[in-house]
């Protein structure tokens, strides 16, 4: 009785080592608690002492199916209860990050079964002999430690690379956790009544019947973990698309806004300068005398008012005014030839969040150049037949790396930089455009296509 109360433990103990391998990998870009060590240390221990209370349960229930399933929901609340006490995050979220831990833990003990199940059949292990139990073990985890790793590359890897902040998608938390539960109830259903079927040892069976079964089921479970561990990826995946369809969404409401202010600003400036060239005219011409140094100060002044773009569309005039302005004053050289008229299909917020950020990615890059020759940005727009080319160019220092096409932003912060290029791009696929960026000697280029027929 003591022998087989300790096969439960280590049963047991298999469970939990490899349920917490995976919450190791899935959890890991979670905000930690604080007193993050004693929290898993002292939770731990709670843990393996409700281990070895449920080692003693399954003696008695684990030779029924909802024995088992009542043993192993056990544990997983209670590993999942700690992986709750260790981070800083809702409750939601640590359900979401356990249930494609554990899908991964069965998946990887399911396609373990596939391959002993074969092996059975072929009858590879009949000559083990007394080292049976430690040959089984060392090619259990070596199997575990190989399927491990394949799923974190197929699957985990991914589920990372998008956990980090926002609100979880609960509609798809809720069908996770629904398929997982599924897939966990049939598999304790059929370890349970194949064990039975089962001769000499578990999993080795008489009838060809009884084999091809036990492998169907084996598949279905893991098909259904993968189904679970793709839907993981998939929620926090559309999570992430969401909330930067929100942040762009925002950038072109502010455009629109930011245009609002511009356009007041702007011609405010106009007027003030036009009176004050009148006024100065209207002194020469009755002979009010002035110095010379203070007359050319003052010219000097109002030529802001030269610094207005006409370009055929007034909300461009705008936008490209206020960057001379700001290129005038920060020694950058603004070259523009640009046919705003073209430009009336994109909505004003679009073309001015559009615009805004090409232009201000392009002044970002130049403005720390040391030499002034190279701060330097053109800009393009012309009709070319039914088509309508957008060009920006500018000089670099340093490196650009790219990903999907788009240049990788160089500030440190990932989270929070970078949604300019990526605003662009989604503005000229909202219109049927194209859009292609390059780098070459030293120069980046930006090319935009747009169709102007229906």
């Amino acid at each position: 009785m003591a022998e087989v109360q300790v096969i439960y433990q280590k049963i047991m103990l298999e469970f939990l080592f490899e349920l917490y391998v995976f919450y190791a990998l899935t959890a890991r870009k979670l905000d930690r608690a604080p007193g993050f060590w004693p929290r898993v240390l002292g939770g731990l221990a709670a843990v393996l002492a409700l281990a070895w209370g449920a080692a003693v349960c399954y003696r008695s229930v684990g030779g029924t199916a909802l024995g088992r399933i009542a043993v192993y929901v056990f544990l997983f609340a209670a590993t999942a209860a700690h992986l709750r006490l260790c981070f800083d995050e809702t409750f939601p979220t640590v359900l979401f990050c356990a249930s494609a831990a554990y899908a991964a833990q069965n998946l990887c003990y399911k396609l373990y079964l596939i391959f002993w199940c074969g092996g059975e059949a072929l009858r590879w292990y009949d000559g083990w002999g007394a080292r049976f139990d430690l040959y089984y073990h060392l090619l259990y985890y070596a199997f575990f430690a190989l399927a491990a790793g394949a799923v974190y590359l197929l699957f985990i890897r991914g589920l990372l690379r998008h956990m980090s902040g926002g609100r979880l998608d609960y509609q798809m938390l809720a069908v996770t956790v629904l398929a997982l539960s599924i897939t966990v109830i049939l598999c304790s259903v059929e370890d349970v009544y194949f064990a039975h079927l089962s001769v000499v040892r578990e999993n080795r069976f008489e009838l060809w019947d009884h084999y091809v079964l036990r492998q169907a089921g084996n598949l279905f479970s893991v098909m259904g973990c993968a189904v679970v561990l793709m839907l993981t990826s998939r929620t926090v995946e559309r999570r992430e698309l969401r909330q930067e369809l929100g942040y762009l969404q925002h950038a072109v409401h502010q455009s629109e806004l930011q245009y609002e202010i511009s356009r007041d600003t702007i011609d405010l400036i106009n007027v003030k300068c036009h009176d004050i060239r009148y006024k100065l005219g209207a002194l020469a011409a009755q002979g009010e005398r002035m110095r010379p140094e203070a007359v050319a100060d003052l010219q000097k002044s109002i030529s802001i008012y030269d610094a207005k773009v006409e370009t055929g569309n007034q909300l461009l005039d705008v936008l490209l005014t206020e960057k001379s302005l700001y290129c005038e004053q920060n020694g950058i050289t603004f070259s523009c030839m640009a046919d705003g008229e073209k430009l009336a299909f994109l909505a004003d917020g679009d073309l001015y969040c559009l615009f805004g950020n090409i232009i201000d990615n392009a002044l970002e890059a130049v403005k720390t150049i040391g030499e002034r020759q190279r701060r330097v940005v053109n800009l393009l727009v012309k009709a070319r037949g039914d088509m309508l080319l957008i060009q920006a160019e500018n000089y670099f220092d340093g490196e650009r790396a790219f990903a999907n096409g788009l240049p990788v932003t160089t500030k440190a912060d990932k989270n929070y930089h970078g949604f300019g290029m990526r605003s662009i791009k989604m503005i000229v696929h909202k219109y049927g455009g194209e859009l292609t960026a390059q780098v070459a000697d030293g120069i980046f280029h930006l090319n935009i296509l747009f169709s102007l027929g229906e």
